[in-house]
Parts: C-alpha cells; structure tokens; sequence
C-alpha cells in the first residue's frame, strides 16, 4: 500500500512508550549530506513535548545540541518536565540510539498573554515570491526538495566566488504546500545554508552544533499564515578558529514576526 501520508508528518510519527519516552524513525525524504536534516530534528522534538499530555501552553523557545550524526533508523527520544510554573513549563530532552546519545535539547512552552507588543527587528525589503524564479540547492541535499525556496539574496555560491557579505534571503514554502504548524516552523528555521560556503566560495565541511529558536507567533498567527511563503533572513556575525556563530529570523508575508535564531556552527577550512 502506497503510503500518502506527507514526508513531514511521516517524520513527526512518535510513538508514546511511556510517560517518559517517545520512539519515532528518520525519515528518508529529510535525508542530509551525514544523517537527517538538523531542522528535522528539532521539529521532532519539539513534537515530543507538544504531543504530551502534560504539556502547557506553545513553544517559547528550543535548543537543539547536536552531539553526534543521527544514524538511519529507529530513535528515542527520553524528556521530562523539569519544572513546571504558573505561565511556563520547562522540558529536558535527549535523543539516543540505543546506548548513544545523539541530541540533547531544552524547550520552554507557555501561555501567551494578552501585553504591550512590538517589534524592533527590520523585516527586508523584497519583492513578492511570485516575482522571483524558483532556486535550486546544493545537489544531492534530500531535504532541501522537500520545500520551494526563491533567494532573493545570498543564493548558493558558485565554487570560487567569494562574498564580503554572509546575508542569505529568501521566500520558503513546502513543497507540497503544507499549512505550518510550530514543528514545520522549526524544522523551516534552519533552512539555510552555513555562511562560510557563502563567504568562502562553495562547500566546505561544516556542521550545526548547536541551535537555538525562539517563537515569536502564537497559534492564531501561524494559522493565518496556512501553506504561504515566510520570508527567512540570516547572517553571521563573526568566524574565527573554526566556528561561526549564525543569526536569522522569519517573518509571514504580512510582517509578522515568526522566530528568531541564534547557532553555533563548526567549519573546516
């Protein structure tokens, strides 16, 4: 039987062992250079702690450690609540395959409430998606067919060509126009490329170590966004012996503000 469930749902199926622990599988189509896509991966656990029972309020903010390559197959996920307050609610979580812990990771969910808002972060200047050819990526990269995205600067660097500047933007959507939720917000997050290839002219070995987003919507603002484009921006602001350190933030067509990164990221050169 033909399996027509969506390749992102496919990734976020957890099974609930217990109170403490979730089993869930890479899925082929998230598939990376070495292991799954790391935005993958922080939407699955983020999925976690959404899907418990004992879950308060929306994602606040995540921090995926990646501490080793996530091999094919099978994984579980081990969390808990850490604390539990009136507004928020603290979780630890840690992805092992079998005895190897893979990913490390904290959330922090919460209640929204209903305060003084506003935003000082710039939203770019860009024209409209439908203006903009559709881009390709770095070959034999799975994951990156799973979405439509159209750059409207900082596209990926031809070998040997290098930019004074590490500022990548573009218009992203699924590929098969999937409305978001928070997980597909995590995972689209960390759509970008790592700014050295940006800087030094092409590929070089390179990898996350380390993630942070924060949630800046709530349920009704990403709702209203649906199966759009979300237009995502990110720079580095400094490389020195062999990390780089990477900001970016997302925002919904009509400027609302979605998330903001922070990543530690390792390179060699």
């Amino acid at each position: 039987m033909t399996d027509t469930m969506h390749p992102f749902d496919r990734a976020m199926r957890l099974d609930h062992l217990d109170a403490g622990l979730v089993r869930g599988a890479t899925e082929p189509a998230w598939a990376n250079m070495v292991g799954p896509f790391g935005g993958i991966t922080a939407a699955a656990l983020l999925r976690a702690v959404e899907s418990h029972p004992d879950r308060i309020g929306d994602p606040l903010a995540l921090t995926v450690n990646y501490a080793a390559p996530i091999a094919d197959g099978e994984f579980d996920i081990a969390l808990g609540a850490a604390r539990t307050n009136r507004s928020n609610q603290h979780w630890i979580l840690e992805l092992r395959q079998g005895d190897d812990v893979k990913t490390t990771a904290t959330a922090v969910f919460g209640r929204h409430r209903d305060t003084w808002a506003d935003t000082e972060a710039m939203l770019p200047e860009v024209i409209a998606p439908e203006d903009i050819p559709r881009s390709s990526f770095f070959e034999g990269v799975v994951w990156a067919n799973r979405y439509d995205m159209r750059f409207t600067e900082g596209a990926i660097p031809e070998d040997g060509v290098l930019s004074e500047s590490s500022t990548t933007t573009l218009w992203v959507r699924d590929e098969l126009e999937r409305p978001l939720d928070f997980a597909a917000l995590a995972a689209v997050s960390d759509i970008f490329y790592p700014r050295v290839f940006l800087r030094r002219g092409g590929y070089i070995p390179a990898g996350t170590i380390s993630l942070t987003t924060y949630f800046h919507a709530g349920q009704e603002q990403i709702d209203a966004v649906g199966s759009d484009f979300v237009l995502a921006s990110a720079h580095a602001n400094g490389f020195a012996r062999g990390y780089f350190d990477q900001s970016a933030h997302l925002w919904s067509r009509d400027g609302v503000l979605l998330t903001s990164t922070h990543q530690l990221v390792y390179f060699k050169d």
